[in-house]
């Protein structure tokens, strides 16, 4: 495995690019923001390592007057769990960490109130029993804060689920992982996304953390007129689905968190909720997390590229309410018709997300700031209908050449 940082960053085209055969699938995705307030997005594709979308539409703010640009990036919500659990699996390719041990021999605080025998293979496959977000903190303001989330997870006491099958950590997964790495390295999550995945790739798009100064060219997210934590918030009461998923994810204010005009978000570090990223460097990370070079870099080596494709729990999650077919950090690539069988990814709150098809070499990634109006924490069908039109042109492109 190489860790030597690309030669240069990926070039950012002047213009969309759009290859033979998949002008349908651009005529989908720029549909989607041809309407006033529409909002803006970007999508890229990569067919054998070779882009073959990489375009954008629509505009970027809340006023609807400033045009979505190339280097453009979205706040993407759950899709920052897979940019997270690469960091995790870069640790465990070079052996410095063990799926199979537990958390707490890297950091021993967390081996409290029952949590001793929790290993990284249960946190990776939402399996620790840590579900629950809304318990841990007395406001959403709280949610912002890495070091203290870190120190509350590793004093919580784990829900009596665990061995029943997986729980989505909608929040928590990242501040497990965050709390482990800062352990085993004494580095936070906006530095080991950098130091990790975006400098030996050559990448700019990927980004946590972003101070004040750096905020332009983050695309604001626009009002969908209702509040999805403050739903989940009121309806435990209706069944034991509804009830855990208002632990995990049904935090009242989280709403004003992400719209407030000071942006004070995006400066915190919550890496499974707050990532903000361009459509072009998520799927160029989805390459590398399927085994193929990236700017002549590979991410993995070729057993741990391989390891990320086998389902290690193809039970009901009992927070999401269905068979989630959780990987290593990732989940089933969720779309309409014939899927990949062996492409997974992770997808967001909103509409984001990305996925792999390691075998056919296609990354996909789609980036909106906004949310869908029908929306889940598996976003809604805008991305499920553009990877079933992307897979859909593959089978008739001419295959790119590098």
């Amino acid at each position: 495995m190489s860790t030597t940082p690309a030669a240069h960053v990926l070039r950012i085209p002047a213009e969309p690019l759009v290859a033979p055969g998949f002008e349908k699938v651009a005529a989908r995705f720029e549909s989607l923001f041809d309407q006033p307030g529409a909002g803006g997005g970007a999508l890229a594709v990569r067919w054998h390592g070779v882009p073959v979308v990489d375009t954008w539409a629509g505009t970027r703010d809340r006023a609807t007057r400033r045009p979505w640009l190339a280097e453009t990036g979205a706040p993407s919500f759950s899709t920052s769990k897979g940019v997270t659990a690469a960091v995790v699996h870069r640790y465990l390719d070079r052996h410095e960490l063990q799926l199979d041990r537990p958390v707490a021999a890297w950091w021993p605080a967390f081996g409290v109130n029952g949590k001793a025998g929790i290993t990284v293979r249960d946190v990776l496959t939402h399996q620790a029993g840590l579900h629950d977000v809304r318990d841990l903190i007395d406001s959403a303001q709280d949610l912002l804060e890495d070091e203290e989330m870190e120190a509350r997870l590793a004093a919580a006491t784990p829900d009596p689920l665990p061995g029943n099958g997986p729980g989505y950590h909608a929040m928590t997964f990242g501040w497990i992982l965050s709390g482990l790495m800062r352990a085993v390295t004494g580095r936070d999550m906006r530095d080991l996304w950098q130091e990790e995945l975006a400098e030996p790739l050559g990448l700019t798009g990927l980004r946590i953390g972003i101070p004040d100064g750096e905020r332009a060219h983050v695309a604001e997210l626009l009002e969908t007129g209702w509040d999805f934590g403050d739903l989940l918030h009121r309806l435990p009461g209706l069944t034991s689905w509804a009830r855990r998923a208002s632990e995990a994810m049904g935090v009242p204010g989280i709403n004003e968190l992400f719209m407030d005009p000071t942006r004070r978000v995006l400066g915190a570090q919550m890496p499974a909720v707050n990532g903000v990223f361009t459509a072009r460097d998520l799927a160029a990370l989805y390459t590398g997390l399927g085994g193929h070079e990236v700017n002549g870099v590979r991410l993995l080596s070729e057993g741990s590229s391989d390891r990320l494709r086998i389902v290690q729990e193809k039970g009901r999650d009992y927070v999401m309410g269905i068979p989630m077919y959780w990987r290593l950090g990732y989940h089933r690539a969720f779309m309409a018709g014939r899927r990949p069988r062996q492409a997974f990814g992770h997808y967001g709150f909103g509409g984001s997300g990305a996925w792999v098809d390691p075998v056919g070499d296609l990354s996909v990634a789609f980036v909106t700031n906004r949310l869908g109006t029908a929306t889940t924490p598996l976003g809604d069908v805008r991305f499920f209908r553009l990877s079933t039109a992307i897979v859909g042109a593959t089978r008739s492109a001419p295959v790119p050449t590098r």
